[in-house]
């Protein structure tokens, strides 16, 4: 029940990683900081539909 995910910087809103994720144990959405290379930071990234 693995489902890929893309997160997007919360900043710039550029697509930068792709994940995956349990949607059986994980319902909501994902939130990481990681570094986003427009950004030149770590930012929080939030999964998108």
């Amino acid at each position: 029940m693995r489902v890929n995910v893309t997160l997007a910087c919360t900043e710039c809103k550029q697509r930068n990683y792709i994940t995956d994720k349990n949607k059986r144990n994980n319902t909501e959405r994902i939130e990481m900081k990681k570094h986003c290379k427009f950004c030149n930071s770590h930012t929080l990234h939030r999964e998108t539909k």
